[in-house]
């Protein structure tokens, strides 16, 4: 019996690491190309963000621009190779789940990562520009503007993941209610503290003003209403 348990575990262990090898080959892989459209890619993103603007960014070191061209390499990399990383994933631990078990994960994975990626296109197009264009609003004929560009890079591919993992609390909300770990009346006699969290990690994620501030909040706790709604309508049914 002993043995048994040790060879399945051996097995598992085995699969694991394939599992591993084939993720980080792939990024390996994928890496090489990404470093070649690495500059290119950067500079349509920075055309993209200083569009309609007089805006020029800058460089203040040698190897800064080498440096946010690697950066965004390894982004892109991960991007491309997210599919086939995911896929690899759910093969190693489909074996061991039920058919309900895989529908619910489907499920909740394919929600999660179109929240992600609504949240990510909502701060490209509508977050950044707005900040971008209140930074610009201070210039005046004694006062010039001069970003660099790896605070712009930074500031961009951080809110990017801000924003999508603040659009993931319909999901947390609706999740919750749903598996009755919280109730609908508690999440709806407590929306004043909801509302305080929201601005506390608003203004987490945002630069140190009250207009993205308001922007992250907005949209964040509308679809928090959103999953309170779903999880009501889902109790009535």
């Amino acid at each position: 019996m002993n043995d048994n348990n040790d060879e399945s575990i051996i097995a598992h262990l085995e699969a694991l690491r394939e599992t591993l090898l084939k993720c980080i080959t792939s990024l390996a892989v994928m890496l090489v190309p990404m470093l070649f459209l690495a500059p290119k890619c950067l500079d349509l993103f920075i055309k993209f963000l200083t569009k309609d603007t007089n805006l020029v960014l800058n460089y203040f070191s040698p190897a800064e621009v080498f440096l946010i061209q690697i950066k965004f390499a390894l982004v892109l990399d991960l991007v491309i190779c997210f599919p086939y990383i995911a896929k690899q994933v759910w093969s190693f631990f489909v074996p061991a789940l039920y058919e309900n078990e895989k529908k619910f994960i489907t499920s909740i994975v394919l929600t999660s990562s179109s929240l992600f990626i609504l949240g990510v296109i909502f701060c490209l197009f509508v977050m950044l520009p707005l900040v971008i264009r209140f930074g610009l609003s201070f210039i005046t004929a004694n006062i010039h503007a001069m970003w660099g560009i790896t605070n712009m890079i930074n500031m961009s591919l951080w809110m990017s993941v801000a924003f999508g993992i603040m659009f993931q609390f319909p999901l947390i909300t609706y999740s919750l209610i749903k598996h009755n770990i919280v109730s609908y009346e508690t999440f709806s006699d407590k929306r004043p503290y909801v509302i305080v969290i929201l601005l506390i990690l608003a203004a987490i994620f945002t630069p140190p003003d009250v207009l993205s501030q308001l922007i992250l909040f907005t949209p964040t706790y509308l679809l928090f209403e959103l999953g309170l709604l779903c999880a009501k309508f889902k109790q009535k049914t």
